[in-house]
């Protein structure tokens, strides 16, 4: 992934983000097993705040729109309490460039 964005709703396998150099991956986590899969050699592994929360309504509204997922539904039902379980996969290096840009073009941090 070179700076797109992704949720995972689901389980991920082992040594996942080995090699992801840009872009975010939002994973939900409800069982608390994420960590153990995920190769953070790369990348930083931050909770989620308001934007990405935004973010992360809009990308599974789609999701449902498209799938009729009851993941999604129960998901979209109840974001403000879920959002806990969702982990922001964010590549070390990409966070310094979006950080670098914002700074340039006078934005707060």
């Amino acid at each position: 992934m070179t700076g797109g964005r992704v949720v995972i709703l689901g389980d991920t396998g082992r040594n996942f983000a080995a090699g992801m150099s840009g872009g975010i991956a939002y994973v939900y986590d409800v069982k608390g097993r994420f960590v153990a899969n995920c190769n953070t050699e790369m990348v930083d592994l931050d909770e989620c705040d308001l934007n990405d929360k935004n973010e992360l309504f809009t990308m599974i509204q789609k999701h449902f729109d498209y799938t009729g997922s009851s993941v999604a539904k129960f998901l979209l039902d109840d974001l403000d309490s879920q959002l806990k379980h969702f982990i922001k996969v964010f590549p070390k290096d990409y966070k310094k460039v979006l950080l670098a840009i914002k700074q340039a073009s006078g934005q707060k941090a």
